[in-house]
């Protein structure tokens, strides 16, 4: 399990993101304060305040492809 902040700041940025990681098998979870949403839920994205950086933990064991594939969203 890994935990990254990520930035979703656009509608273009959480569909790219949705359609990256529904790739994976994996389980991802969105934490904003105090909720907690699926990863892979559009709706449940869109309820999160997206203007500050959202931290995105990371349910898997190799985590390297994933953080591959999520690089643009990563704040750092």
């Amino acid at each position: 399990m890994k935990t990254v902040k990520i930035s979703l700041n656009s509608i273009d940025k959480v569909k790219s993101f949705v359609n990256v990681i529904s790739q994976f098998d994996s389980d991802f979870d969105l934490i904003s304060g105090r909720y907690v949403i699926d990863a892979k839920s559009i709706m449940g994205i869109f309820s999160l305040d997206l203007a500050q950086p959202i931290d995105l933990t990371i349910h898997a064991d190799n985590d390297d492809e994933i953080m591959k594939a999520l690089d643009t969203y990563l704040v750092k």
